[in-house]
C-alpha cells in the first residue's frame, strides 16, 4: 500500500465522510483528556459552496455533539461566489477562521494570488487566515521521485516533504499576509525550520501565530521507519512528523517562550486497517504537560495560556479540575478515542484531568464519562477578535494619516520648517 501517497490525497475523501472516530466518540475523547470545546474543519471540495458544506457539518453536528464546538472554514477554491460566501459566513454564519491550503495539488492548493486575494477578504470582513504551509509543487515532484526509486512505504511520506518545503511555504504564507496586513495562523508547525520562520517573523512584528500540534510535541519521525508497517503507518500526517528526535524539544522551548503560540491536534484518525492518521484530542493536554510542564521547560501559568486562556480569552469559562501529581499511562487499550492504536503508546505522563466540567455539568469524573449526545451547542465567534486585530487596527488607522511634505534644500538635505502650529520634519 503507498501509504504516503494516500496521506497526499486524503483530504479529497476527509471531508465528504467523517473518519472512523465519529463525532460523538470524538467529543467523548475531548471531555476525557480535559478539553471542553473542539474547533472542527468543514472542508468543501475544489468548486464546491462553502455555505452548503457548513450547512451540512452543523446538520450532522449538532444533534451529536456532548460538548461545545465550532468551525474553521476552508478556501479550497477561488471566485467572486467564494469571497461573497465568507462574508456571509462571518457576518450570519459565526466563522471567524478559514483556512487554506498551500499543498495537496489539484485537490485543495492555492495559488499565490488566490492566497492574496483569501486573506485579504479574511481582513475585511474580520477574520484570522489559517494556512496549512507546504510548498504543494515540490512535494508532488518529489512523490514522483521516490516512486520513481520504489519507496513507497510510511517512509516516502517524510521524504518527499522535507523540512524545506514546509519552512519555504511558511515564509511565504507570511509575506502574503503582510502585504495585506492580515493576521495569520499556522497550523501545524512540524519542523524546526518552519517555527523558526514563525519565530523570526514574530520578532520582526509581524502579526502571526504558530501552533505546534500534540503529536509534533510528544513523538518524532523516527517512527517512519519501523518495520512494522502498521506501527509505522499511524503517524503518517501532513506536514509529517520530523525524523530529527530533538525537534519536539525545540518546538516545546518556544513553545514556552511564546515564539509559537497555542496547541492543537490536528485530530485526524482511521483505523489501521484504512491507513492510519494521527490522534491526539483526548491525550493533548497530558502530553504539553508531561513534556513541557513536568520537564521544567514551562510554568503551570503558560501551559494554561497555550492549552486553554489564550483560545478562550473573553469566552465563558468551562472548568478542567487537574491533579499534577497524578500518573497515567497512555493506551488505545484504556483510551476513549474511537481507533484502534495510539502513536503516544507507553507513555506515562504526570498530570492527568480529573474532573472536566462541560456548560455547568460534570462530564467526566474519575475516569467516567457522563454525556449525552446534544449536550454541546455551536459557539458563534465574533470578528474582528481584539487579541487578534488590536494591532492590525493600529496599523491601518496610522497607514491612513497624511503623508509628511518632504522639503528639500538646494544641498539636496532634507529640512525642518514650520508651517502653521504643524511641524514636518524631514
Amino acid at each position: 500500500s503507498d501509504v504516503f501517497l494516500w496521506a497526499f490525497i486524503r483530504f479529497a475523501s476527509y471531508s465528504l465522510t467523517y473518519t472512523s472516530m465519529a463525532m460523538y466518540a470524538f467529543h467523548q475523547a475531548a471531555v476525557a483528556g480535559g478539553t471542553t470545546m473542539i474547533l472542527d474543519f468543514v472542508i468543501p471540495q475544489n468548486g464546491k459552496s462553502l455555505l452548503e458544506a457548513y450547512d451540512r457539518w452543523r446538520k450532522t453536528a449538532d444533534s451529536k455533539v456532548c460538548c461545545d464546538y465550532s468551525l474553521h472554514v476552508a478556501v479550497t477554491w477561488w471566485s467572486d461566489k467564494v469571497k461573497e460566501e465568507m462574508e456571509t459566513l462571518t457576518k450570519e454564519k459565526g466563522i471567524n477562521s478559514f483556512k487554506m491550503f498551500m499543498a495537496y495539488k489539484d485537490v485543495f492548493m492555492l495559488q499565490d494570488d488566490q492566497l492574496y486575494a483569501a486573506f485579504a477578504q479574511c481582513k475585511e470582513v474580520g477574520a484570522i487566515a489559517q494556512v496549512h504551509a507546504e510548498n504543494g509543487d515540490l512535494i508532488a515532484e518529489g512523490a514522483k521521485k521516490m516512486l520513481s526509486m520504489g519507496i513507497t512505504g510510511p517512509e516516502g511520506h517524510e521524504l518527499c516533504r522535507p523540512e524545506e518545503v514546509e519552512a519555504e511555504a511558511t515564509q511565504r504564507a507570511i509575506t502574503i499576509a503582510h502585504a495585506v496586513n492580515c493576521p495569520l495562523y499556522v497550523v501545524h508547525v512540524m519542523s524546526k525550520s518552519a517555527a523558526k520562520v514563525v519565530s523570526d517573523a514574530r520578532r520582526d512584528g509581524r502579526v502571526v501565530f504558530g501552533e505546534p500540534i500534540a503529536a509534533g510535541l510528544g513523538t518524532d519521525g523516527t517512527h517512519y521507519w519501523n518495520k512494522d508497517w502498521a506501527h509505522a503507518a499511524a503517524f503518517v500526517m501532513g506536514p509529517p512528523l520530523r525524523p530529527d528526535p530533538s525537534t519536539p524539544g525545540y518546538l516545546m522551548d518556544l513553545l514556552a517562550n511564546d515564539d509559537l503560540s497555542v496547541t492543537g491536534t490536528d485530530n485526524c484518525t482511521f483505523s489501521v486497517c484504512q491507513k492510519a492518521v494521527v490522534n491526539g484530542v483526548e491525550d493533548r493536554m497530558s502530553v504539553i504537560w508531561e513534556k513541557g510542564v513536568h520537564s521544567g521547560k514551562m510554568d503551570e501559568n503558560r501551559f494554561v495560556a497555550v492549552t486553554s486562556s489564550r483560545i478562550a480569552k473573553n469566552s465563558d469559562a468551562d472548568v478542567v479540575i487537574w491533579d499534577p501529581k497524578m500518573t497515567r499511562k497512555i493506551s488505545a487499550k484504556t483510551h476513549h478515542q474511537a481507533v484502534d492504536y495510539n502513536i503516544f503508546e507507553g507513555m506515562e505522563c504526570h498530570g492527568v484531568p480529573v474532573i472536566t466540567i462541560s456548560r455547568g455539568k460534570v462530564v467526566y469524573e474519575d475516569g467516567q464519562l457522563n454525556v449525552s449526545p446534544g449536550h454541546g451547542r455551536f459557539i458563534h465567534r465574533k470578528p474582528f477578535s481584539e487579541f487578534v486585530y488590536k494591532r492590525i487596527k493600529q496599523r491601518d488607522q496610522v497607514s491612513k494619516e497624511p503623508p509628511v511634505p518632504v522639503m528639500w534644500g538646494e544641498d539636496s538635505s532634507p529640512h525642518c520648517t514650520w508651517w502653521g502650529h504643524l511641524s514636518y520634519i524631514m
